[in-house]
């Protein structure tokens, strides 16, 4: 049964770890890949890596996600790849939360990933081809004290998820959700050396995306779960 094949790559929400796996993964395969973050100055070492390209965009403004999509789609095509990768926290005691922090991160979890999946799909649904990949965290299942506002922006981006799945399947969108249960290594996060292997390898990680891409239409997942070995359940 043949795979499905993809041209170009959209990672929302871009930086220094599981991003950066995903791009040097998906550019290995040959997929033209962009990248979006608030600061895209700070993805210029990945993009020479890469050859990636950069773009700057607030996934939050609606008007900002739609001129990164115009501009993308003019410098390396419409993607039919596009991860969202992008959240935010206000930690602390319920009653000490700032409201306006947990708007935030509800924002950057949730709402900024329904405007780029509509962006996105907008672009698939002519073609009847396309992959979504939402990033999520042992908060899209489990909500932890002291970490309410980042439960509620993951819980809701595994609605939107399930959802866009359940819609888009049959007109040809592989829509999936990736739980992230557990700590991701990154060039500044490693783990303790009393806990080795505590932690996620983000090019294990890629490595799962990828195979979802891959599935064959018959047999799509619509989410994963991954932990590291060490982890309770």
């Amino acid at each position: 049964m043949p795979k499905p094949s993809y041209e170009t790559a959209l990672i929302v929400g871009a930086g220094t770890g599981l991003s950066a796996s995903l791009a040097r993964l998906l550019a290995g395969e040959g997929l033209r890949v962009a990248l979006a973050a608030r600061n895209a100055e700070k993805l210029a070492p990945l993009c020479a890596e890469t050859g990636a390209r950069a773009f700057a965009c607030e996934a939050t403004d609606p008007g900002q996600v739609a001129n990164m999509f115009a501009a993308v789609e003019a410098a390396t095509g419409a993607p039919d790849v596009v991860v969202y990768n992008a959240s935010a926290r206000a930690r602390g005691p319920l009653v000490e939360l700032v409201p306006v922090e947990v708007e935030r991160a509800i924002m950057v979890s949730a709402y900024g990933g329904f405007l780029v999946a509509r962006e996105a799909v907008a672009r698939m649904l002519p073609k009847r081809h396309g992959a979504v990949l939402f990033t999520g965290a042992s908060a899209s299942v489990k909500g932890y004290p002291l970490s309410a506002p980042f439960a509620m922006g993951k819980f809701a981006l595994r609605g939107l998820a399930q959802s866009m799945a359940r819609e888009l399947a049959p007109q040809g969108i592989h829509v999936a959700h990736f739980v992230i249960d557990g700590a991701i290594r990154n060039p500044g996060r490693v783990e303790p050396a009393d806990r080795p292997d505590s932690m996620l390898d983000p090019d294990a990680i890629a490595a799962s995306y990828l195979h979802v891409l891959h599935q064959p239409r018959s047999a799509w997942a619509w989410e994963v779960e991954l932990r590291p070995w060490v982890e309770r359940f």
